[in-house]
């Protein structure tokens, strides 16, 4: 898609963020979260699958999860019952509501790319049951160089509910391809992480970075320097304060309270049949 670089949304804030081993922790809910939510935390995950142990089960209330695959397969397990493969190109989506656990790790993958997104739910969904979702590559639906992972772009729409009006795109360009995204009405929560090459949006961007956008509904032009692949995110602003413990986020501490008690049930549970280390 061929066109004209107009008066861009401006850069506010990048970042290459905090990088543990093959994690890369681009945004959390005590830094950045609190500027871009709903989205309140980003990790980048890349490395060769013997390096990546992956991630053992672990709690979450009050948010939801979003692992999507760039490079590799992923296995998951969660607390509803469900475990497999996530193949390359595919997408789990784990709401946990008042209380879930779920792990990861490398599937049969050489090498495994991809990002983990977190989501602040708004209070009528941050206690509700939890559930998950998993969309295999040719379920995700694409307009133009967008692969729509949440949300609404263009004539796509993910199959998965968003809790609140937010987009996350996954998008491919080749070097020297340009490419616009207008957000829709009231998106003025928006910002972009690069996994591979270098961008143009209008700074230059590189592999590794999330930039955060000014808080507008302007669009925002993209241009590849080299043959590159990004995550955006826009949304209406989360209007409600984010209250954290470890492994949740919510909107009050009796939700959080809430929440808490509940991971802890699933806690117990775990461990009585064996598959939890000892408290």
């Amino acid at each position: 898609m061929s066109t004209t670089l107009l008066a861009n949304r401006a850069i506010v804030h990048r970042t290459r963020g905090q990088r543990h081993g093959p994690v890369t922790r681009l945004m959390s809910p005590s830094d950045l979260g609190q500027y871009l939510k709903p989205f309140v935390f980003l990790d980048l995950f890349d490395a060769d699958a013997s390096a990546f142990k992956g991630f053992g089960l672990h709690p979450h209330s009050g948010i939801a999860t979003l692992s999507w695959s760039l490079q590799g397969d992923l296995a998951f397990e969660d607390t509803s019952g469900r475990q497999g493969v996530l193949a390359e190109g595919g997408v789990e989506w784990m709401q946990a509501g008042g209380g879930a656990w779920h792990s990861g790790g490398a599937g049969s993958s050489d090498r495994l790319r991809g990002f983990q997104l977190w989501v602040a739910l708004p209070p009528a969904l941050e206690l509700a049951p939890a559930f998950s979702q998993y969309l295999a590559p040719d379920e995700i639906p694409q307009d133009g160089p967008a692969r729509v992972l949440l949300g609404q772009y263009g004539s796509a729409r993910s199959a998965i509910q968003a809790p609140a009006p937010i987009n996350y795109l996954a998008v491919r360009l080749q070097a020297g391809e340009r490419w616009r995204y207008q957000p829709p009405a009231g998106h003025t929560v928006a910002w972009a992480a690069v996994a591979e090459g270098d961008l143009q949006a209008p700074e230059q961007l590189r592999q590794g970075e999330l930039a955060l956008f000014d808080a507008s509904e302007t669009a925002i032009d993209f241009e590849a320097q080299t043959d590159c692949s990004f995550v955006l995110g826009s949304a209406e602003p989360h209007a409600h304060d984010l209250v954290l413990g470890n492994y949740s986020v919510h909107t009050s501490p009796a939700a959080l309270q809430i929440g808490q008690a509940g991971i802890q049930q699933i806690g117990q549970r775990l461990r009585s049949e064996g598959r939890l280390g000892r408290a």
